[in-house]
C-alpha cells in the first residue's frame, strides 16, 4: 500500500500543478475577454473610431476599466492588451501590459476608464520588450478623430503617432495619457503563453487558439 501511495504521488503532484497553472491564467483569459467587450461596446457608438483609421495604423492598445483618480494631482493604473498588425492584414496575437501615470490637475474622484491606444507604427510598441515606454516627449497621444464612417477623417489628416480614445463616467470629463507609461506585463504573458515566449515572440506570431485570442482578433476584423 505504501509503494501505491509513493507511485501516485507525482500524478496527484502533476495534478496540482496543472490546476494551479490554470486558475492562474484564468485572470488573463478574462483580460483578453475584457478587451474585446471594450471594443465591441466602441463599435456601437455613432462616434468612434473610424474604420480608416484601423486600417491604416498598425498597432492597438486596449485597457479595460483603468483606475484614473486624483485629489490635486491625479494617478492611473491599468492593465491590458496589445495587439499588432502582420503580414497578410493579420493581427498578432495579444501581448500583456500595464499602464501607469499620473498628471497635474483640477481633478477629484475615481473613476474607471476604457482606454484604447491606436498606433501608426507597430514598432512603437514591439521595441519595448522587456523595457518600458512613456507616452509623450518625443511621441505624443493626441485625442482621436470619431466617426465610424471613413468620410469622418476625410478632412482630418492622419499623422499623430498615437490617437487615444475613452470612454468614462462620473467626474473625469476626458483624461490625458501623455506622461503615462506603458510596459509589457511579463508575468501575465508568461502565466499565458509560458515561460519561453518573449513579446516579441508574440508580437510575431498568430498562431494561439484560444477562444478568447480569436474572439479578440475577430472583433478587431470588424472594426476595420
Amino acid at each position: 500500500m505504501k509503494t501505491l501511495n509513493i507511485l501516485k504521488f507525482p500524478l496527484i503532484l502533476s495534478l496540482f500543478f496543472v490546476l494551479i497553472s490554470a486558475k492562474a491564467g484564468d485572470k488573463e483569459t478574462e483580460r483578453v475577454h475584457n478587451s474585446t467587450k471594450v471594443l465591441k461596446e466602441f463599435g456601437r457608438i455613432k462616434e468612434s473610431i473610424p474604420h480608416q483609421l484601423l486600417e491604416q495604423y498598425e498597432g492597438i492598445v486596449i485597457i479595460p476599466k483603468m483606475i484614473n483618480a486624483g485629489l490635486g494631482i491625479g494617478a492611473k493604473r491599468g492593465k491590458g492588451v496589445a495587439v499588432v498588425k502582420l503580414g497578410g492584414g493579420k493581427w498578432s496575437d495579444p501581448v500583456f501590459v500595464t499602464i501607469t501615470g499620473g498628471s497635474l490637475g483640477l481633478q477629484a474622484g475615481v473613476q474607471s476608464v476604457d482606454l484604447v491606444l491606436v498606433f501608426r507604427h507597430k514598432g512603437v510598441l514591439t521595441k519595448v520588450k522587456n523595457g518600458d515606454f512613456t507616452i509623450g516627449g518625443d511621441i505624443s497621444a493626441a485625442a482621436g478623430p470619431a466617426g465610424r464612417s471613413s468620410t469622418a477623417t476625410t478632412d482630418y489628416k492622419l499623422e499623430a503617432e498615437i490617437y487615444s480614445y475613452s470612454r468614462s463616467r462620473g467626474l473625469f470629463a476626458g483624461i490625458s495619457i501623455n506622461g503615462s507609461n506603458l510596459s509589457i506585463d511579463k508575468s501575465a504573458n508568461a502565466k499565458f503563453y509560458g515561460d519561453k515566449d518573449s513579446s516579441a515572440d508574440i508580437f510575431a506570431s498568430s498562431k494561439s487558439s484560444a477562444e478568447s485570442v480569436r474572439s479578440l482578433k475577430a472583433t478587431l476584423k470588424a472594426l476595420q
